[in-house]
């Protein structure tokens, strides 16, 4: 629905706005700094984020086969693109995006995810205590119980009962795990330190379901 892909694209805005904002109370050694994404440092994310917003899904087809088909080839070389000389360029370029709606697909509410989820990885490790509302989170946490796409959630959240305390959110049947919004939009999306903040009796399988797909990716 149009409607409903204006009000996730104007999320999507003020997310990476308020990111930028974060962002600009940075030191220069904090650009250096790790992550909850695997190698990336907090340069490396918000690099990839400025090309997450500029890649068409012409070009994105063209570079995911000149990377053989190999996603993490395609997210490094894109990366490379819009990591500037210097951090304060590298946050120049993610400034000049914040109200771009390109994406190489319709499937609005992941790129919302890409947003929440990466802020998430450069502000934890950094002790940033900004959080995205609940309101910006409860698409993305329905859309990723729902479907494998640029994470496997939905194969963390088979055979589940998903349960927000803080908000509408609640999908699946079976062993529930109740928390916050965040913090099963982040295990979801395989973030394996925000399952200490949540709890019932599926958190086990949650964990061992996280614990394979990084397994898989090491």
């Amino acid at each position: 629905m149009p409607h409903v892909r204006a009000e996730l694209w104007s999320t999507v805005r003020t997310e990476r706005l308020r990111l930028a904002d974060d962002l600009e109370t940075l030191e220069p050694a904090d650009w250096a700094r790790p992550t909850l994404c695997g190698t990336w440092d907090v340069e490396d994310v918000v690099a990839h984020l400025t090309a997450a917003a500029t890649v068409t899904p012409g070009r994105w087809v063209r570079s995911i086969v000149a990377a053989g088909f190999r996603p993490a080839v395609h997210n490094q070389r894109r990366l490379r693109e819009q990591r500037g000389p210097t951090p304060d360029q590298t946050l120049d370029r993610f400034r000049a995006v914040v109200t771009s709606t390109v994406a190489p697909s319709s499937h609005t509410a992941a790129y919302l995810g890409e947003v929440l989820v990466h802020a998430q990885d450069i502000r934890r490790p950094l002790g940033i205590a900004t959080e995205p509302a609940v309101e910006a989170l409860t698409p993305v946490a329905e859309f990723y119980a729902a479907n494998n796409f640029t994470v496997p959630s939905r194969t963390h959240a088979d055979g589940l009962r998903l349960t927000a305390d803080d908000g509408p959110f609640t999908a699946g049947t079976g062993p529930s795990v109740t928390g916050s919004t965040l913090a099963l939009v982040m295990a979801l999306a395989g973030r394996a330190v925000y399952l200490d903040e949540l709890g019932g009796p599926g958190v086990p399988d949650l964990r061992r379901a996280v614990e394979r797909s990084a397994a898989r990716n090491a």
